[in-house]
């Protein structure tokens, strides 16, 4: 099994199932996550976008102060997940080739980040 994580640091991810905002800043936040993801993903570890196979294995991890319950952790994750899954040029849904697993875990006052691990391979728990 092959794995890469691509930590994007700074990225703050709240609930947002929960928030209630204007449909332009929401539209506005996506929009910058996923220019942000797709930076990470071009830049970091695939030069060549039209080589890159899609992983088996998409884990998403939010690093922050304060810890979501799994729906809004699930749903903070969104446009993050649809730009990988762009990127790779794959359906996001369930008959999609990427399993996607989402983890967090309890940062520093004022830490947030992301970590997006890819693995690649028979043992990286698609059923």
């Amino acid at each position: 099994m092959t794995t890469i994580a691509i930590p994007i640091d700074g990225m703050k991810l709240g609930a947002a199932l929960n928030a209630r905002v204007h449909w332009t800043r929401r539209a506005a936040r996506v929009k910058k996550e996923r220019a942000v993801v797709a930076v990470a993903l071009r830049a970091q570890w695939f030069p060549d976008v039209e080589t890159a196979s899609p992983p088996t294995t998409c884990t998403l991890a939010r690093i922050a102060p304060r810890m979501l319950d799994d729906d809004n952790l699930a749903g903070a994750f969104k446009s993050i997940r649809d730009e990988v899954a762009a990127f790779f040029g794959v359906d996001d849904g369930p008959k999609g080739p990427i399993a996607w697993r989402y983890e967090q875990r309890k940062g520093q006052p004022k830490q947030y980040a992301v970590e997006i691990r890819l693995a690649w391979g028979d043992d990286s728990g698609k059923a």
